[in-house]
């Protein structure tokens, strides 16, 4: 049975750490739709899968978004109560560092219940079905942002680019025009190619990266702009390579998405650094949450967010922590078997320190001229 006051606490930490929640996470959607938008416009998204991918990324940052949002919503809900005083009136009426810690703990727990089955299982599966789902979907010329019956320009280069007619998954074509130019490497001048092809295909190449359209029984005709040294070919199949844009971030996608149990009986080094990643969103959430109670200690006549600026900092060198670690470890300058823990107890190391200074009374301080 909850007690009143714990009842009472657990109250303002959890609308806390709803409302932060919730603030997060429309900036990550925010980021997530601006990011999926842009690789749309680039044609390495289709836009009829946005709202998918937006779900499928939002679950992914999961992992990030609620430990922060337990950190902030116990440093806003304490925080708030020691700057309008009640914190006194609760350490006046018994209420000791074990009756703040219950609440807390209260909370964290079902967050890391919550934590770990979206960072070791809900996560992945949704890096693998958006994986999945581009790869089907990278297969179609739509995609590349072609559509028949209309000149496109093709992204990173002086060209255009038509097809007439295209098959419902958008994999074959027929009748495409295809005008690029570029500048001559020997004398500087601007050449002009233009192939044109009755049918053809689109195909990936060996990595699933590359796009390429194979053309069947076309003509080619290229030459320097302004001169009369024109030259026309006719071919059987020409393949012409579509421009990609940027890489994709992360090269190791398959071990981001790969299932967890596969990552505990594996000895390849980045997937066991995979698994410590995925194990430190869990237990960032106790962490931050602990190392939170001292940092919302605060004066009635502090300004209203000087600590909230210096948890802030402590977050960062947090977080900037673990990437560093995990870059160590798929180095090797950091062994496995350590992973965070040295970032875990150091962290709770600190916190224990800020509240047993934050128990100690302070001495008086001694009047001049006093006798």
């Amino acid at each position: 049975m909850l007690r009143i006051i714990d009842r009472y606490l657990l109250r303002e930490l959890a609308q806390s750490f709803a409302a932060v929640s919730v603030i997060l996470l429309l900036i990550t959607v925010g980021s997530t739709v601006a990011d999926l938008l842009n690789r749309v416009a680039r044609g390495r998204a289709p836009a009829d899968l946005l709202f998918v991918l937006i779900g499928l990324r939002t679950v992914d940052g999961l992992t990030v978004l609620l430990p922060l949002a337990i950190f902030l919503g116990v440093l806003m809900a304490y925080g708030r109560l020691w700057r309008d005083s009640e914190m006194a009136v609760l350490s006046a009426s018994g209420l000791d560092l074990r009756g703040l810690v219950r609440p807390l703990l209260l909370l964290a727990g079902p967050a890391m219940l919550v934590l770990g089955l979206v960072s070791f299982w809900l996560a992945p599966a949704s890096v693998r079905l958006a994986d999945r789902l581009l790869d089907d979907a990278n297969r179609s010329m739509i995609v590349a942002g072609l559509e028949p019956g209309k000149f496109v320009s093709l992204p990173g280069t002086d060209g255009v680019i038509y097809v007439a007619g295209m098959s419902e998954d958008g994999r074959r074509f027929q009748r495409l025009f295809v005008a690029t130019e570029r500048g001559d490497e020997d004398d500087g001048q601007r050449r002009i190619d233009i192939i044109t092809a009755p049918s053809g295909e689109m195909y990936h190449d060996a990595d699933g990266e590359g796009r390429y359209l194979a053309l069947m029984d076309g003509f080619r005709v290229e030459g320097r702009v302004g001169a009369d040294d024109y030259r026309l070919m006719r071919f059987a199949r020409n393949d012409v390579k579509l421009p990609s844009g940027e890489a994709d971030q992360g090269s190791d996608k398959s071990k981001r998405s790969a299932p967890t149990a596969q990552l505990w009986s594996s000895d390849d080094l980045v997937q066991r650094v995979e698994l410590h990643w995925r194990l430190a969103s869990p237990l960032s959430a106790l962490v931050l949450t602990l190392l939170a109670l001292p940092l919302a200690r605060s004066n009635p006549r502090e300004p209203r967010y000087a600590r909230l600026l210096i948890a802030v900092l402590c977050y960062f060198i947090y977080a900037n922590a673990i990437v560093l670690g995990r870059a160590w470890m798929v180095a090797g300058k950091l062994s496995t078997a350590v992973g965070y823990w040295w970032i875990y107890l150091a962290t709770i190391a600190i916190a224990g320190v800020l509240v047993w200074r934050g128990q100690q009374l302070r001495r008086p301080r001694a009047v001049r001229g006093a006798a």
